[in-house]
């Protein structure tokens, strides 16, 4: 479970995990924008795709909730 609390790790998945690859644009702002546009001819593997990029970021926003409430 500290490893879920460590600052430095997470920033650091979030870095390379979440923005990989990084030309012409982020993995991750790419495949959003493609959901927020109405997901036409996504697929199941462009689904797992959010997950696997988002993952990172979903950590971050916890630590920072639970830094916040302490």
């Amino acid at each position: 479970m500290k490893i879920l609390n460590d600052w430095r790790l997470i920033i650091l998945l979030c870095l390379t995990l979440g923005l990989a690859p990084f030309f012409p644009e982020p993995h991750i702002i790419g495949k959003v924008s493609w959901l927020a546009g109405g997901a036409v001819g996504m697929t199941v593997m462009d689904y797992f795709d959010i997950l696997l990029h988002g993952f990172p970021f979903v950590l971050l926003i916890r630590l920072i909730i639970i830094k916040l409430k302490k």
